[in-house]
């Protein structure tokens, strides 16, 4: 497994950005795919989006183009750029890492961050 550490979350107000970095120690990086979730309070996990080691990303289908995902491979991290937020983005963010290619489900994925806060007020 390998260790994953978020950084990024904050409060910001709606129509606002954040971007999250998830840095990532242990084992080598490009053997994964990156993920990010979310999860409120009640509810399940959500898969929000995922980057291949080749750089290619896909998303929650309702976040798409909002949303946008990079690696730097050299870095060994992730970062998942949020734009035009709203009040329901409202969230504890996981970075995730899975060694199968283009998972979404959180069962796929086998190593977590501690996740980080990301507040949208209205």
């Amino acid at each position: 497994q390998v260790q994953l550490v978020e950084s990024g979350g904050g409060s910001v107000q709606a129509g606002g950005s954040l971007r999250l970095s998830c840095a990532a120690s242990g084992r080598t990086f490009t053997d994964y795919t990156m993920g990010w979730f979310r999860q409120t309070p009640g509810k399940e996990r959500e898969f929000v989006g995922g980057i291949l080691l080749t750089g290619g990303a896909y998303f929650a289908d309702a976040l798409e183009g909002r949303f946008t995902m990079s690696r730097d491979n050299v870095k060994n991290t992730v970062y998942l750029q949020m734009n035009n937020l709203k009040p329901e983005d409202t969230a504890v963010y996981y970075c995730a890492a899975s060694p199968h290619w283009g998972p979404r489900l959180e069962a796929d994925f086998n190593s977590w961050g501690q996740g980080t806060q990301v507040t949208v007020s209205s």
